[in-house]
């Protein structure tokens, strides 16, 4: 069993509450596609969201993969019968917004930052910075990198620390450099991952490839912003709720979680 079914599992046996006594009341998904102003290359995602109380769960699908009906069935539905929902997304969105409910980020986060009001691109730096700096890599140590964001390795690169960049999209990175497919661990110091690797299931591989080689595993997070602190495994979680920073130009809160449980 998978380490997020596991979770699952314990949610619905009631470990943080009674999901067959909360209901999804809100349903959407965000469709973003964004090229920053002097970026040579943009990007576009889709976000399943799922409302429960006063919290938002999330996770990241593939371009087209969710459709509005889809959406619209969830919505008056237990997160107990949500956890239990053929569709991946579906269950990671509803148990995010049900821990974060349970569990909000301002009371169990280790810390929480602030991304200044800024372009597109100056958020983007900024909230990388924060990410960046819970890896706690020296100069000329090797990251693995997965789920390539390039104001992350803008980062790393200022830093010295470098990087394999890997990413199911392929392609090259802001600097030319080709993207692999192959998430492989070998020669890294420490392992910076999408939470995105929750909703395609590379999670668990990531995961133990990172314990068999005794090296951390740091996660930023949109998808699962508050199911990853709940995994063992993981070194280091930066949470963002929705709405995330490409959402609004104003200030947006980063929630820190370090050797979460």
């Amino acid at each position: 069993m998978s380490a997020v079914e596991e979770l699952i599992g314990q949610v619905r046996r009631g470990r943080f509450g009674a999901p067959a006594d909360a209901e999804v009341s809100v349903g959407f998904v965000t469709r973003q596609g964004v090229r920053h102003s002097t970026r040579g290359t943009g990007y576009r995602n889709h976000v399943l969201s799922l409302r429960v109380g006063k919290a938002v769960g999330s996770c990241a699908v593939e371009p087209g993969a969710v459709d509005d009906d889809l959406v619209h069935d969830c919505v008056g539905s237990t997160v107990d019968s949500m956890l239990g929902h053929p569709e991946l997304a579906v269950r990671v969105a509803a148990l995010d917004a049900f821990l974060m409910a349970a569990m909000p980020h301002e009371e169990h986060a280790t810390d929480s930052v602030r991304v200044p009001a800024g372009t597109s691109l100056e958020k983007s730096l900024a909230r990388a910075g924060h990410v960046v700096d819970l890896l706690g890599v020296d100069r000329g140590q090797r990251v693995l990198v997965v789920g390539v964001v390039n104001s992350l390795l803008h980062h790393l690169r200022e830093r010295g620390v470098r990087y394999r960049p890997c990413d199911l999209r392929g392609g090259t990175t802001e600097w030319g450099e080709p993207i692999t497919d192959d998430a492989d661990v070998e020669g890294c110091d420490a392992v910076l991952a999408t939470g995105m690797t929750l909703g395609n299931g590379t999670f668990e591989v990531l995961r133990d490839a990172a314990a068999a080689r005794g090296v951390p595993l740091v996660m930023f997070a949109q998808t699962g912003s508050a199911v990853l602190p709940r995994l063992d495994g993981v070194a280091g979680v930066c949470a963002e709720p929705y709405p995330f920073f490409w959402l609004d130009g104003g200030p947006t809160v980063l929630h820190r979680y370090r050797s979460p449980r």
